[in-house]
């Protein structure tokens, strides 16, 4: 799943940077600027509810805890009213039920980036 909407972003212009899990996006933010490393930060974060280590709720409290205000898509098969209100609460931009219609993915990356 995650290769294939990897495939679908890159195809519709944008650079996409792949993390295995929550505990490797953590890695990711601790070396972008502003945090003592050399990476850009980046204009959108697209990510899985549930994942290895750390799931995408947490990961998300963790960013904004450290002022990493970027729009976070978050996408999940399992999602009741309860996680929705949650990715809600902690500033998700949305939270897409899976399996994701690859124009609405589109469609919702396109006007995070937009309007951050």
């Amino acid at each position: 799943m995650r290769a294939m909407l990897v495939r679908t972003l890159r195809r519709a212009g944008y650079t996409v940077v792949e993390v295995e899990d929550g505990y490797e996006l953590g890695d990711y933010v601790a070396m972008m600027q502003g945090h003592g490393g050399t990476l850009v930060p980046p204009d959108l974060i697209v990510s899985d509810v549930r994942m290895p280590g750390r799931t995408g709720l947490e990961a998300l409290g963790r960013l904004r805890d450290q002022g990493i205000a970027c729009p976070v898509l978050l996408l999940s098969a399992f999602a009741d009213e309860e996680t929705h209100a949650e990715a809600l609460r902690l500033g998700a931009r949305q939270l897409l039920d899976k399996p994701v219609d690859l124009d609405v993915l589109k469609a919702a990356v396109r006007d995070a980036v937009a309007h951050p």
